[in-house]
């Protein structure tokens, strides 16, 4: 995604049905497993066991939520309740919310979607936060789901829907919310979309870091970059991009008040793993002030891949 989201002109949306009443987020979260008890609960996937949690390099910040739908419990976690700038994850809610208020969509609308949810289109994403009302979006979906870290941009920068805060906790619990309570229409067509997410973004960065390089299929993933400039070093699908892949400074350049981890380009990965999709994961990271995209997305995928692989 591009590190920054024009602003432009709201138009207001046609209310319609409300999705079902989301599950109750516990209290508190149960502590992750030792490796004594770690077992098959049934369905396990055939990988090769990791001894430990994985190891998070120097310099990077992690958080992650596994939650496992076959015991109904957290099976790994860390930093679970620490805010992360969004990036295109809250792509997932923008979408939940178009549909909670849009009784049948406009073939318009359903492509929007559609671009957005499978290869992370920018462009599709900030007409419908702005028809929806920017950062009341954020508001109505952190309520109905109740999403306790998830919340709007700050008031000076309405337009920049990247930069709404939300920890890998409630990105879990929008994924239980997707499976277990939304409306049938949603969600088929919010997952629909996620399991058939495309290698490549329409802003050229290749988007099958993490759980897509890391996990083997089936798999439903929404992933999220951000402070990365707005040139890929190798544009997805092979052709070099002009300028080599430079970080931008221009998501940085105002006050950062109120935005987590502002000034360090974030990367996150996504989604449902396992037959049956028997896990949902949030990986959320935020990598070293000037790093190169080719380093973090290697971080990323490798982090994925141990955690994938601690999973009982």
């Amino acid at each position: 995604m591009k590190p920054w989201v024009a602003v432009a002109a709201a138009v207001p949306l046609a209310t319609g049905c409300a999705v079902s009443e989301p599950p109750r987020t516990p209290a508190a979260e149960p502590p992750p497993p030792s490796s004594t008890q770690a077992r098959d609960a049934g369905g396990a996937l055939d990988r090769p066991r990791a001894a430990r949690p994985p190891a998070v390099p120097p310099g990077t910040t992690a958080g992650y939520v596994v939650f496992d739908r076959v015991s109904g419990k957290i099976v790994a976690h860390r930093n679970a309740r620490r805010k992360f700038r969004s990036a295109s994850v809250v792509k997932i809610l923008i979408a939940l919310d178009l549909l909670n208020r849009t009784k049948t969509l406009s073939a318009e609308d359903a492509r929007l979607l559609k671009v957005m949810l499978r290869s992370s289109d920018d462009d599709a994403a900030t007409n419908l936060w702005n028809r929806g009302g920017k950062g009341a979006i954020v508001t109505r979906m952190a309520r109905e789901l109740r999403l306790r870290e998830t919340t709007p941009p700050p008031a000076s920068k309405p337009g920049f829907w990247g930069y709404v805060s939300l920890s890998a906790y409630d990105v879990v619990t929008t994924y239980r919310h997707l499976l277990d309570r939304a409306d049938p229409r949603a969600r088929d067509l919010v997952l629909g979309h996620l399991r058939k997410a495309t290698r490549c973004g329409t802003d050229g960065f290749d988007q099958s870091f993490g759980i897509p390089a890391a996990v083997p299929r089936p798999w439903a993933v929404k992933q999220g970059w951000s402070g990365f400039g707005l040139t890929p070093p190798v544009r997805c699908g092979g052709d070099v991009s002009a300028g080599g892949g430079a970080i931008s400074q221009v998501a940085f350049a105002a006050s950062g008040t109120g935005v987590p981890d502002y000034g360090r380009p974030v990367l996150h990965t996504t989604g449902l793993v396992g037959k049956d999709e028997r896990y949902a994961v949030a990986l959320l990271t935020a990598h070293p002030a000037g790093g190169s995209w080719n380093a973090s997305v290697k971080r990323v995928t490798t982090l994925a891949r141990d955690l994938y692989r601690a999973l009982p």
